[in-house]
């Protein structure tokens, strides 16, 4: 990957592309960057690259020399970014973004910034690193191409170690703790030196959610919870009792769409188990019989053919269905019944997923058919969530199955 640095103070970056991690993967050729002198494009033989603002104010760097700068770098596949504290707030979102590109171009602004005709026809994002003004670009420049770096191939040691970084996954990061193991009274906690590598990982999982929890809940509305939680979450699509248009009681359809898709989801999202409840021994027989056929169809032909078995059940109750997850987890679960319209004391997704960490136990998700569960079902469950909503209207027309993905997607899905 390469990084153009387009500065009035190349000094700065001495020392950045010759130390530590960056250097290192400067010299071992994991990464290119390279540092533009923006006084080489002056205006002048004095060196000129400001001028006064218009209106009043403080210096402003000239548009010729900053675009001159550029075409003397810029290729097809350049992207350019503007430090500016006007920009948008850089986040891993962003790192993984910028990480995607061939060449990123780093136009560093000074003093009252850069002629915004510049930017408005050469710059492709403005990124700020805070709500705070500094005196150049050349930090943020930096930062920028630090965080950017450690997702190259080969730029951190130890790959994984990527990965269990504070923001990677939207969760922080766990403690971190090295020798000696009692330092002024206080221990490393007992689970890191017991050496079940297990028992370390559930640790660092808890711990990472404790801290998440307590410094940073706003994380949870983009994390995925699903490596967090040390209990099964199970998905029950519900076909008794739900309600029919005339709001009367009824058991729905089974039908193959669903259940195939649904399956899909669930594996997609690491569900432990989709369960279909239904009383009618004819529809539980076309679930099996729905199953027999993705498990007999050609290896390689079917990608659901290896797991269907294992993942989709059928009870005739949802009483009988979480006595069984009770049974297995050793641990009653947390029910939560999905809605297609708004009801009184509903939460959304955000508000679940905390508490999904903050309790860690097992989850049962239920979806009704038709036109959905039945008042019955809802004063019966811990939990009931606000309905997917979009556009101008207040009632869900999504297809059960299409309300499965997405919820799932809002609870487990990376971002």
């Amino acid at each position: 990957m390469r990084f153009s640095i387009v500065t009035a103070f190349p000094e700065y970056f001495d020392a950045f592309l010759n130390t530590s991690i960056v250097g290192r993967a400067v010299k071992e050729g994991k990464i290119e960057i390279d540092i533009v002198n923006l006084r080489d494009y002056a205006i002048n033989s004095y060196g000129q690259i400001d001028d006064y603002s218009y209106g009043g104010g403080g210096m402003v760097i000239r548009p010729e020399p900053l675009y001159n700068a550029l075409k003397s770098i810029k290729s097809e596949k350049s992207f350019v970014v503007y430090t500016s504290p006007q920009g948008v707030v850089f986040n891993q979102d962003t790192v993984e973004a910028l990480a995607a590109k061939d060449h990123v171009i780093l136009i560093c602004g000074h003093y009252e910034g850069i002629d915004e005709r510049f930017a408005e026809k050469c710059v492709d994002l403005e990124i700020s690193i805070g709500d705070y003004v500094l005196t150049g670009g050349e930090l943020p420049a930096m930062v920028i191409v630090d965080a950017v770096s450690r997702l190259v191939p080969g730029v951190v040691g130890r790959g994984e170690a990527v990965l269990e970084d504070s923001f990677y996954r939207g969760m922080l990061d766990h403690p971190h703790y090295t020798r000696p193991s009692v330092w002024c009274g206080l221990e490393v906690p007992e689970e890191l030196v017991s050496g079940d590598h297990e028992k370390t990982a559930r640790w660092r999982r808890r711990q990472a959610v404790v801290r998440t929890l307590k410094r940073r809940p706003d994380l949870l509305a983009r994390a995925n919870i699903r490596p967090y939680l040390s209990q099964g979450v199970y998905v029950m699509l519900v076909h008794h009792p739900v309600l029919n248009k005339d709001g009367k009681t009824v058991t729905s359809a089974v039908t193959g769409l669903d259940l195939h898709d649904i399956s899909r989801s669930c594996m997609t999202y690491g569900i432990n188990k989709f369960i279909v409840v239904t009383p009618l021994k004819s529809q539980q027989e076309m679930v099996c019989k729905i199953v027999n056929h993705w498990e007999k169809a050609p290896e390689g032909l079917n990608p659901m053919r290896s797991e269907a078995l294992s993942l989709l059940k059928a009870f005739d109750s949802i009483e009988d269905c979480l006595a069984w997850i009770e049974k297995k987890e050793k641990k009653k679960p947390l029910t939560v019944a999905t809605t297609a319209k708004k009801r009184a004391g509903a939460l959304p997704v955000f508000e679940l997923k905390r508490i999904l960490l903050e309790r860690d136990l097992p989850v049962c998700i239920l979806f009704g058919t038709s036109w959905g569960l039945a008042d019955e079902v809802f004063s019966g469950v811990d939990v009931v969530l606000s309905p997917i909503l979009g556009g101008k209207g207040d009632y869900n027309h999504l297809s059960v199955r299409s309300a499965v993905a997405i919820l799932l997607d809002r609870l487990f899905g990376w971002r």
